[in-house]
């Protein structure tokens, strides 16, 4: 069997995620979003955006940049890729910066204050950023690649408002919710940012192997071509905030935060929306009858969320033994 083709038996797979994963995916991706909200205060964010050139560098990379080199990567490996797989990489490379990009940052000592600012940003942009460049950029994948046709449907309807509620309930609300608590209890708020910090790393760990324990035997069973696809489209996310970073010359803190920032996808809010009847519906998306199974979309996606952290803790050690001085 073929390398196409075995990407191909994934779309068919169906991953045993249990009929109430969505939602404590949610309420997970909230409460480690609360945690994050506590280290945003008015005053960090004033000190970054007075001198934006940072920020500015590192949103465009993570909005426009990361998406683009993913179309870009698609287009080079299109020979080999199936249409859901392709579309898994561009939804995780829409999803706003991974919730646990903070803790890698201040690990590699890079700048707390920027990577909290552009987790900020990205998220809080995330309901109108993330369902737009996954139907822009899905869109033109389709058209360029020519499968249309092979997918039975015109074009990728992406059910916006649906997307916006979601992603804003999941990720918007929360960030408002912790602003405020630092800004009126900054003491009790304070004494939690620690424990936020461990308390994220953590639950977003045991989500992530409570969803691949049970679907083990299908990892093994693909994980050479998912593992090797993934490990490429990291490694060019890292590469595209590296490189932009460099090109701009941010200082070499700036620059590791930048990274981390492009390079650490919110990979969950990626499955939470694949999850969501309401945007992937059932009837369209994982129906025999109109031969569209997402299985490669689950997968690509449910392995980020994995290998992103190992990744991310690598580079952030090699950061850490690295010196700043420029």
């Amino acid at each position: 069997m073929g390398i196409r083709e075995q990407f191909a038996s994934l779309d068919a797979v169906n991953l045993n995620l249990g009929s109430g994963t969505g939602l404590v995916m949610s309420i997970v991706l909230g409460l480690i979003m609360f945690g994050i909200a506590l280290n945003i205060k008015a005053s960090t964010l004033k000190e970054v955006f007075v001198k934006p050139k940072s920020i500015l560098t590192g949103v465009v990379l993570q909005w426009i940049g990361l998406p683009l080199v993913t179309f870009l990567l698609i287009m080079i490996l299109n020979p080999i890729l199936t249409p859901m797989v392709c579309l898994g990489m561009l939804l995780v490379a829409s999803c706003p910066g991974g919730n646990i990009s903070n803790f890698m940052s201040t690990f590699a000592k890079g700048n707390i204050e920027l990577s909290v600012s552009m987790t900020a940003v990205s998220t809080i942009a995330s309901p109108v950023i993330t369902p737009f460049n996954f139907w822009l950029w899905g869109n033109l994948y389709l058209k360029y690649a020519g499968k249309v046709g092979e997918l039975t449907i015109p074009q990728l309807v992406i059910p916006f408002k649906d997307i916006f509620v979601t992603v804003f309930l999941i990720l918007g609300v929360p960030i408002i919710l912790g602003m405020l608590f630092a800004h009126f209890w900054p003491k009790a708020a304070e004494k939690m940012k620690k424990p936020a910090s461990i308390f994220s790393l953590a639950v977003f760990g045991v989500m992530v192997l409570g969803m691949f324990i049970p679907n083990w035997q299908l990892f093994v069973k693909y994980i050479i071509f998912i593992f090797l696809l993934v490990l490429v489209h990291n490694a060019s996310a890292f590469g595209t905030g590296f490189g932009g970073a460099t090109l701009m010359r941010l200082p070499k803190k700036d620059r590791r935060s930048v990274t981390i920032e492009v390079g650490i996808q919110n990979s969950g809010l990626g499955l939470t929306l694949l999850l969501n009847p309401a945007i992937f519906k059932p009837e369209i998306w994982n129906n025999p009858e109109t031969g569209i199974m997402y299985g490669g979309m689950l997968f690509v996606t449910a392995w980020w969320g994995i290998w992103h952290i190992i990744s991310g803790l690598t580079l952030a050690s090699i950061f850490r033994a690295r010196p700043l001085e420029d």
